[in-house]
């Protein structure tokens, strides 16, 4: 989903909690990788690997200037005959420890997964976790969580499309150049905008 049809999605999003909880979620994502200077994971479930979300955060930490956006996919099915990028398996979480960033994208929570997650918390790293209902026990051992109930307005993947572009975009005072997927964004919201109300 390119930067004009994010920005025509939130704005069919405007007046929801969509985009005040994806932004926030961005933010939390963005403020953990950037402050312990990268370190993201990226693991979804054996039915659902999460690499669209994975290749969009790569675009976002290349052109917002923040290369600590970048995560490392881990696989449930990787093999090492795989692309390197492609090739990193569940053992990766059991490596992970304080400083890192774990990102569960997950609609349903299978026991390994949880088993893994748990034991990455108590490591140090710090959990966030997209998906599912929300108040499951992925929920639990989140530092944070966007929960996309099943039959909401948005599924889980058009979420992760509004999380990544808000996490490329806010990149945070400190950075002098906007990106330009940024200021793109940001013309198409302004052109897109109804006209101010007449007083």
């Amino acid at each position: 989903m390119d930067a004009v049809r994010v920005a025509l999605l939130r704005e069919v999003l405007a007046g929801t909690e969509w985009l005040g909880a994806t932004r926030r979620f961005a933010g939390v994502l963005r403020g953990s990788v950037v402050a312990h200077g990268g370190g993201l994971l990226l693991v979804g479930t054996p039915e659902y690997e999460p690499w669209h979300l994975a290749a969009h955060l790569v675009d976002e930490a290349a052109w917002s200037g923040t290369p600590e956006l970048a995560p490392t996919l881990v696989r449930h099915h990787a093999r090492p005959s795989d692309p390197a990028h492609l090739a990193v398996g569940p053992g990766r979480i059991s490596a992970a420890r304080r400083g890192e960033t774990l990102l569960v994208v997950a609609p349903e929570e299978p026991a390994p997964l949880l088993e893994r997650v748990h034991d990455a918390r108590r490591a140090g790293v710090t959990v966030l976790a997209l998906g599912g209902a929300g108040g499951g026990e992925l929920a639990a051992m989140a530092h944070d969580t966007l929960a996309v109930p099943k039959g909401a307005e948005l599924d889980l993947d058009s979420v992760q499309h509004l999380v990544s572009a808000a996490a490329g975009e806010n990149a945070g005072p400190a950075r002098s150049r906007r990106g330009f997927r940024d200021r793109l964004c940001r013309l198409t919201e302004a052109l897109t905008a109804p006209p101010p109300a007449p007083w």
